[in-house]
């Protein structure tokens, strides 16, 4: 996978073809994954932009504002339509040395060389993602419940998950808001990551998130929609790592539908 000799680069691609599989521990490659993976505070979901045109664009100004980890989300693309936008992608995580997500095709992920597969809860089991993309790349996977958190907690396959939508969002009609008491639930009983998800928008509704305990989010229009991405996204990284978070002031999202509308994930 080409890296830029001038960037910061922690993250590189497998050590290993997905077919043999290595060590998670000894690989140096997935070391930096699970190093990343584990500071990580701020997940972006995003469509391919083609109505905008500046997918490259986008994705370095939201890289540069904070975000650590970026998936590519978008159910109208063609397979050829979607490894051609995840390889802008995977250049874009590659410049600024951040992680970079696949959404439920296994065999894109393998194609593209995925930091991160996500699957929903009606997608591949985490023993069938494995065996398709073998140990070295990060799985995550989407719960709506604190007993599906709870298991994803203690799948040893699984490296990270997401709970909501806490508050219900046009990027996932027809699902229910979760709301905050299962983010409250799983708080404080798995060391293993997980982020909040669902119409959170920096202010208040973060804030309220951070209450209960929640220290990673997932966020799509809050970011997408903004009129500068980079400085949407400084703005949820600075409270997210502030020790006081009520220096920020609210911003709403939550009012329009967007491409990257998908049942059951994220």
């Amino acid at each position: 996978m080409p890296t830029s000799p001038a960037v910061q680069d922690p993250v590189t691609a497998p050590a290993e073809h997905a077919g043999h599989p290595v060590d998670r521990d000894a690989s140096g490659s997935d070391a930096a994954r699970t190093r990343a993976l584990a500071s990580a505070r701020l997940y972006l979901c995003t469509d391919a932009r083609t109505q905008q045109g500046d997918l490259g664009e986008f994705l370095d100004a939201a890289y540069a504002g904070g975000v650590d980890i970026i998936q590519l989300r978008d159910k109208g693309l063609e397979a050829r339509e979607e490894i051609a936008a995840l390889e802008i992608l995977r250049d874009a995580a590659r410049r600024h040395g951040k992680l970079f997500s696949v959404n439920d095709r296994a065999d894109v992920a393998l194609l593209v060389g995925a930091d991160v597969f996500h699957v929903g809860q009606g997608d591949l089991t985490s023993a069938q993602a494995r065996t398709v993309l073998g140990d070295d790349v990060i799985l995550g996977r989407s719960t709506h419940s604190v007993e599906q958190a709870l298991a994803a907690a203690a799948d040893p396959e699984i490296d990270y998950f997401c709970v909501g939508p806490v508050w219900e969002t046009p990027t996932k009609p027809g699902r229910p808001a979760a709301g905050l008491d299962p983010l409250a639930a799983v708080s404080g009983r798995t060391e293993k990551p997980w982020f909040a998800i669902g119409g959170i928008s920096a202010g208040d509704r973060l804030r309220a998130v951070q209450e209960t305990g929640a220290t990673r989010i997932v966020v799509v229009r809050a970011i997408t929609e903004a009129p500068d991405p980079a400085e949407a996204a400084a703005r949820l990284r600075a409270q997210l790592t502030s020790a006081d978070p009520d220096t920020t002031t609210d911003t709403t999202t939550d009012t329009t539908t967007d491409s990257t509308t998908k049942d059951g994930t994220l």
